[in-house]
């Protein structure tokens, strides 16, 4: 069974992924994509899975 804590920290990584996704499209639909924006968000997300998720896993 999975205990709370880490419920929530998975969804809220899932629910990070699909926002940078959704502004991904925006931007893309907008036609202002801007790759370095969408870089610099997707190391942030990894940056929180890194420092965050992965030693309360462990």
């Amino acid at each position: 069974m999975v205990s709370h804590s880490v419920a929530a920290l998975i969804t809220s990584v899932a629910l990070g992924a699909v926002l940078i996704g959704a502004l991904a499209v925006v931007m893309h639909v907008r036609h202002k994509y801007s790759p370095n924006l969408i870089g610099a968000l997707i190391g942030a997300l990894m940056c929180f899975v890194l420092l965050e998720t992965i030693p309360a896993l462990i």
